[in-house]
């Protein structure tokens, strides 16, 4: 199972300390979804560093330097609040929750499905699809289904 909830904490516990950037272990989960949050508006910049900062210059990770690669998260504030409110995991190892591009569709228009509300507006879920972690509305332009990971508002 994928360790969404750790990307998820460490952007609102940052947000909650008003800290300018976070650092996030540099996976392949975790970029696509800082990704998502990059093009969504919730976050400034995303760059690629070590465990001290960001990088100056593009440096490869290779299996030497892998422990320490970074992600490095830039935080948004609009008039001395955060952008993002909350952010929090839906699926969990014990509850996966996948759904159809149809119920995807009804989870976009607002409406409750199962045990999943509906989006409300300034709020994103994030989905992983068979095409990678998408926005729930990219996901349904496409006509994909997928496990939903996690919302942000």
């Amino acid at each position: 199972m994928v360790k969404i909830h750790d990307i998820c904490s460490r952007v609102q516990n940052g947000f909650r300390a008003r800290l300018g950037r976070i650092a996030v272990p540099e996976t392949k989960l975790n970029l696509s979804v800082a990704r998502v949050l990059y093009n969504q508006g919730f976050v400034s910049s995303v760059t690629r560093g070590t465990h001290l900062g960001p990088d100056e210059s593009y440096t490869p990770t290779t299996n030497l330097n892998i422990a320490e690669r970074r992600l490095w998260l830039s935080l948004k504030y609009y008039q001395d609040q955060p952008v993002l409110r909350g952010m929090r995991c839906v699926s969990k190892p014990s509850r996966k929750i996948s759904c159809n591009a149809n119920q995807l569709r009804i989870l976009a228009s607002g409406q409750p499905w199962g045990i999943v509300k509906g989006i409300i507006p300034g709020e994103i879920i994030i989905v992983s699809t068979s095409r990678g972690v998408l926005e729930i509305q990219d996901a349904v332009k496409l006509g994909l289904g997928g496990m939903i990971l996690a919302r942000a508002n």
